[in-house]
């Protein structure tokens, strides 16, 4: 997968060499004959050339207009990217260059453009005041949507395929000869034949009926179905995973260090089975720390360019789903002979780290290991040694007490360390969601993150930065985990949004975390932190992987990688084999040559499939949440408003589900929007909603196929003086509260907790 040849590189370099050249501010746009002038095109080589330009123009890297001359889409007006859908019919240009924002899209200019596509739009309106960019869509690079996964409509003459995702505008037209035997009412995946155009829907033909739409499991499949991810290994992959030992063997061992007789343990939720890191711990005569994180090594398994490596390519990651997991690896593998059971010799990749009395790595050793995991430590039981002193679990696990003892000790250390050097720490609750045998969500509640998860979170957050570090200065091609600097522009917007609460952001024109971190701190516990976290968060920029290290900015690190889960994530996988081709001496030109070339694509690759994982995963659990909601329909509950807007006003409960009350649901009064203090204000009465206030609402409709929630405001009276029959008892043990403790890292940008899995809550980032 990695190989590249040399007529390959010359092609690259040429590639550069035509971008470089359209960019020059005297470039004008020229014919395809005057540029095999200008550039000096040899006779042998023009066919060559007429088909890398055809590649830069399906890409969208060059334009070719009506007139049949090439150029760069930023020297004309034009702006590549990707368009995102809006359940109205509108959409939103997301451009390449990440410093711009957002184009308006209207309905009229989408010139049958649907939802993911990749485009190229002209700018028709720029930007005035507050108002976005308008623009039109004038040309589909590429097609997102070769099939579409929806509900089956019927007529007598034709059918129809209603899209699950509501941000693709119109209903794909499904003549009566491709039906194939699909009923009104059933899930289907129905196949593009004809394209959208400006005046008409696209048209189709059932491919896959998924079932009943109300059958058990045919909304989680649905969702698999539209995001394209196999659960199942094609056979060459499955045929290579079968034939790997389950045992590891004395000839496996040759050059590795033995760790068999340290101690050491795995520490993941109850129901965590693909375990790929484990820690041990001492105490030095010195006073500080030998901290050993040990991961699977995987590499060892999963060759180079083998069906397993490039199956694992394309996925990229695993997915946790609400009710299941897709692996990027085969569980013969991820469950099996990778995973760091419990009294079983496993190979593993160690980094050793002496960190002093003040959290500094003052020392460090990487090598390959055999390691042998005493126990398989579970989060829960962890977190009642610690801190409930529970006295069977201490009887039990003895011999390891003071081990967790010292864990504790060290990662509060290390959590101090980060926190003051300005890393920034969100608060967001998450939602653990308790499914029946069928599928049918039964309790909804906050994930509770303790003392046990933090251990964790430190220890690999620590071993990912000195392996990034260590990597960096030995100039080795290599894939980071890179956080940017916020835009400066929307750093601006938010301070100016924090002002008018009363609070300040200071360096705004060069932003460190810790100022951003301080405004954290400042409104912890207030009415407005939820949305001064949130606002906060979509000013900064998404964390993706890249060839090129520019530090990890919610982190306030300047080193950072993805080190310690192999199994997972694919990034992982890849600079394992690197770290151990350095470490061996086998690192040479051509190689650092060959990953230079490649690992840009591979990086890009992992970063775009790592978003559908999370939109799959938050799709799954939407779907649950409303459906858990649904019985609830007429209930009272007290949540908090945790949003603010010009429609209405979002709520969310205590166990963490959000739904909206419209604003024309609101008639006890004229409802004005103020935006400066994001607060809903009655013309008559006076009477104000603000982020933060806590009230009653009635769930008015839970509606399954758009996966929403709406509410409608109780009068408090009404609900003190009536609460037993007003308040809904969701769960008996999670009485609503109104001081929501738990802190998070968010996902969007770091610290995901999503972690190792959904339900295994390890931490991401």
């Amino acid at each position: 997968m990695l190989y590249i040849n040399t007529a390959l590189q010359k092609i690259m370099e040429r590639r550069d060499r035509i971008l470089a050249f359209m960019r020059e501010d005297a470039y004008k746009p020229l014919l395809f004959s005057e540029l095999v002038s200008v550039l000096d095109v040899p006779k042998s080589d023009i066919g060559h050339f007429e088909n890398l330009l055809k590649e830069l123009e399906e890409e969208g890297s060059i334009f070719k207009t009506q007139k049949d001359r090439y150029g760069v889409p930023e020297r004309m007006n034009l702006i590549c990217g990707y368009l995102q859908g809006n359940e109205h019919g509108y959409g939103f240009l997301i451009p390449d260059d990440e410093n711009m924002k957002d184009i308006f899209i209207p309905s009229g200019s989408l010139n049958g453009a649907m939802h993911k596509d990749r485009v190229i739009a002209r700018i028709n309106k720029k930007v005035i005041g507050d108002k976005r960019a308008e623009g039109e869509i004038i040309k589909i690079v590429k097609r997102a949507n070769k099939t579409v996964v929806g509900t089956f409509e019927s007529s007598k003459y034709f059918g129809f395929v209603v899209p699950d995702d509501t941000r693709i505008s119109g209903d794909v037209f499904i003549p009566k000869d491709e039906i194939n035997g699909a009923k009104s009412g059933q899930k289907v995946v129905a196949e593009i034949v004809v394209w959208p155009g400006k005046r008409r829907n696209a048209e189709g033909k059932i491919i896959e009926i998924i079932g009943d739409r109300d059958e058990p499991g045919s909304d989680i499949l649905s969702i698999i179905k539209a995001y394209n991810l196999r659960e199942d290994f094609p056979e060459e992959v499955m045929s290579q995973a079968k034939s790997i030992s389950q045992n590891v063997t004395e000839d496996m061992l040759k050059g590795r260090r033995d760790l068999r007789e340290l101690t050491m343990v795995t520490i993941d939720g109850e129901d965590a089975k693909d375990l790929d890191d484990a820690v041990s711990i001492e105490k030095l005569p010195n006073g500080n720390y030998r901290l050993g994180v040990h991961i699977a090594d995987v590499s060892y398994y999963v060759t180079e360019n083998s069906p397993l490596d490039v199956e694992a390519l394309k996925r990229g990651t695993s997915v946790y789903l609400v009710d299941r997991v897709i692996p990027m690896l085969p569980r013969e593998l991820s469950n099996g002979i990778c995973s760091l059971n419990p009294k079983v010799d496993r190979l593993a990749f160690t980094v050793m780290m002496e960190i002093d009395r003040h959290g500094r790595v003052v020392d460090h050793d990487i090598f390959e290991s055999v390691i042998n995991v005493n126990e398989r430590m579970t989060y829960t039981d962890v977190y009642k040694i610690l801190e409930e002193y529970d006295e069977k679990l201490i009887e039990r696990y003895k011999y390891l007490c003071d081990t967790f003892q010292t864990m504790k000790e060290l990662a509060l250390m290390l959590r101090k360390k980060r926190m003051d050097r300005g890393a920034i720490d969100f608060d967001f609750d998450e939602a653990k969601i308790i499914l029946d045998e069928k599928g049918v969500p039964v309790e909804v509640k906050k994930y509770e993150m303790t003392i046990a998860n933090n251990i964790i979170e430190e220890f690999m957050l620590i071993c990912n930065e000195t392996v990034a570090e260590h990597f960096f200065w030995t100039n080795t091609p290599f894939v980071y985990r890179i956080h940017e600097d916020p835009d400066t522009e929307k750093i601006e917007a938010f301070s100016e949004f924090v002002h008018n609460m009363g609070y300040t952001l200071k360096g705004i024109n060069k932003i460190h975390p810790r100022a951003l971190q301080d405004v954290l701190e400042k409104a912890r516990g207030t009415r407005e932190e939820t949305i001064i976290s949130t606002v906060m968060l979509r000013s900064l920029q998404k964390a993706r992987y890249s060839h090129i290290n520019s530090g990890h900015f919610g982190l306030a690190a300047k080193y950072y990688c993805h080190f310690t889960s192999p199994i997972r994530r694919y990034p992982d996988l890849i600079i394992h084999r690197i770290m151990k081709e350095y470490l061996k001496g086998s690192m040479n030109p051509s190689r650092e040559d060959l990953l230079i070339n490649r690992l840009p694509e591979v990086a890009k690759l992992c970063s775009d499939r790592e978003r559908a994982a999370e939109e799959a995963e938050r799709d799954t659990e939407d779907l649950k949440k409303v459906e858990f909601m649904k019985k609830h329909e007429g209930q009272v509950f007290e949540g908090i408003i945790s949003n603010v807007t010009s429609f209405g006003m979002f709520v969310e409960l205590e166990n963490t589900i959000e739904g909206l009350v419209r604003m024309s649901s609101m008639e006890d009064d004229y409802y004005v929007y103020n935006d400066k203090n994001y607060s809903l204000i009655g013309e008559r009465s006076r009477k104000v909603y603000r982020i933060g206030d806590v009230i009653n609402v009635m769930l008015i409709k839970a509606d399954i196929s758009t996966r929403k929630i709406e509410f409608g405001i109780v009068d408090n009276s009404s609900t003190e003086s009536d609460e037993e029959t007003q308040e809904a008892d969701l769960d008996e043990e999670n009485k609503p509260k109104r001081k929501r403790k738990r802190k998070v890292m968010d996902e969007a940008i770091f610290l995901h907790v999503q972690g190792k899995k959904k339900k295994d809550k390890k931490i991401k980032v």
